[in-house]
C-alpha cells in the first residue's frame, strides 16, 4: 500500500471509529434509559428512548454508503442538535461556558466526523476513477457495516439481556393505597395515590418541583408561581413550614386549606432506608456524602414504595443540598441532587407520616395476602 493510499484512507478510518463510538454510546444510553427511566405506561414512552440510537444507526448506514452526502448530513444534524440543546438548557438553567463546552463531545465530534467523511467521499471517487473494484469476499466488502452497525447492535442486545430478567422479576401488587413500610430502622406510612403521591402525569401541575412542594402554603395557596419567589428558591425552612404535605388530610386523599401537620416530606434517610427488593426491605443506608446508598440487596422500582407503572423513578427528599439544589433518591439507591426548579414526570414525591395503631392491623392483613 502506497503512502498516498494510507493518507487517503486515514480520514475514513478515523471517521469510522468516531461514528462507531458515537452510535455505540447513544444505543447503549437509549436502551439502558428505556429500561431504567422509560419503562412505564404505553410503548410510546419506551420507543422515545430508542429513537436517538436508531437515528444514529441510520446516519451511520448513510455515511458509510454515501460518505459525501452523509458527511454533510451529519454536520447539519449535529448543528441542529446543538442549537436545540443550547436553547433547552438556556430556558431551564441558563447557559454557561461550562455548559457550552460540555456539548463539544457531541457537537464538535459530529462536525469533525462529518468533515472526515467528506474527505472519504473524495478518496472513494479517486479510487473508482482509477478502476478500483471492491473485494470479492463478503466480509471484506462489508466490513465497515459489520463494525459500524454490528457492534452497536450487539451492545443494545447486551443491555436487553441484562435488564429483561430484572423487569420480569419486578413486584407490583397493584395496591396504590397508603402503605405502612417497615424500613431499615424507620417505620413510616406512605401516602396513597392522590395529592400526596405524585403520579408523574405530563399534565401541568402534576410534576411539581422541589420549590413547588416547599412553597405550597405560601399565598396564594397551591402549586404555581409565588409572589416574592420569582428570582429565588425555597429553603429548608420553607419545606418545614409551608410544605404541601402539611396540608394533606388524615386520609391522604385531600389537600386542606390549613396545615394539618399529619404528613411530612420524607428525608433522604427515610427514603433510602425504605427502599425495597421483591416486597422486602433492601437494607439500605446512606453515609450522607456518597452518591449511592449501601444496600444488602439491590433495590428496585417495586411496591409498596413505588408504583412500577407510573413514571417517577426518583423521589424528592425534604433535604436541600445547597441554596439552588435539593436531594432526590432513585429506586435503585442512587442519591443525587437537582435544581430546585426542576420538575418532570421522572421526579415524583410521596408524603409520609408516623404510624398509628390501626395501621399495624392493615399491614398484617396486607402481608397475609
Amino acid at each position: 500500500m502506497s503512502q498516498m493510499d494510507v493518507k487517503g484512507r486515514l480520514p475514513g478510518l478515523i471517521g469510522l471509529v468516531l461514528v462507531l463510538m458515537t452510535t455505540s454510546l447513544w444505543v447503549f444510553w437509549g436502551v439502558m434509559e428505556m429500561f431504567y427511566e422509560g419503562w412505564w405506561g404505553d410503548i410510546l414512552h419506551r420507543l422515545f428512548y430508542l429513537s436517538l440510537g436508531v437515528v444514529c444507526m441510520l446516519l451511520t448506514f448513510i455515511v458509510l454508503t454515501w460518505p459525501r452526502f452523509g458527511g454533510w448530513l451529519i454536520i447539519a444534524v449535529g448543528g441542529a442538535f446543538t442549537v436545540w440543546w443550547w436553547s433547552m438548557m438556556a430556558q431551564r438553567v441558563g447557559l454557561s461556558v461550562g455548559g457550552l463546552l460540555s456539548m463539544f463531545p457531541v457537537s464538535g465530534m459530529l462536525l469533525i466526523t462529518g468533515v472526515l467523511f467528506l474527505f472519504e467521499g473524495r478518496y472513494r471517487r479517486r479510487l473508482r476513477a482509477s478502476g478500483w473494484q471492491p473485494p470479492q469476499k463478503w466480509l471484506q466488502r462489508n466490513l465497515r457495516y459489520v463494525l459500524g452497525l454490528g457492534i452497536p447492535l450487539l451492545i443494545g442486545i447486551g443491555v436487553v439481556v441484562y435488564w429483561t430478567p430484572i423487569l420480569l422479576a419486578r413486584v407490583d401488587d397493584g395496591d396504590r393505597s397508603a402503605r405502612l413500610i417497615e424500613g431499615n430502622g424507620v417505620t413510616l406510612v406512605w401516602a396513597p395515590e392522590g395529592p400526596g403521591w405524585s403520579h408523574g402525569s405530563v399534565k401541568a401541575g402534576e410534576n411539581p418541583s422541589w420549590n413547588d412542594i416547599a412553597l405550597y402554603g405560601v399565598a396564594p395557596l397551591g402549586l404555581g408561581k409565588k409572589p416574592g419567589y420569582e428570582n429565588r428558591n425555597a429553603t429548608a425552612a420553607n419545606m418545614d413550614s409551608t410544605c404541601l404535605c402539611r396540608y394533606l388530610g388524615a386520609d391522604g386523599l385531600t389537600l386542606m386549606n390549613t396545615p394539618q401537620d399529619i404528613w411530612r416530606m420524607p428525608t433522604v434517610d427515610d427514603i433510602v432506608r425504605s427502599l425495597v427488593h421483591h416486597g422486602e426491605n433492601a437494607g439500605c443506608e446512606w453515609d450522607g456524602t456518597s452518591g449511592r446508598a449501601d444496600c444488602a440487596k439491590r433495590p428496585d422500582k417495586e411496591t409498596p414504595l413505588w408504583a412500577p407503572n407510573w413514571s417517577p423513578i426518583y423521589y424528592w427528599a425534604a433535604d436541600e443540598y445547597n441554596s439552588t439544589e435539593a436531594y432526590y433518591v432513585s429506586f435503585n439507591g442512587r442519591v443525587d441532587q437537582q435544581s430546585k426548579t426542576w420538575g418532570n414526570p421522572r421526579h415524583g414525591f410521596r408524603c409520609v407520616r408516623d404510624p398509628r395503631p390501626e395501621d399495624w392491623g392493615t399491614a398484617r392483613a396486607s402481608n397475609s395476602n
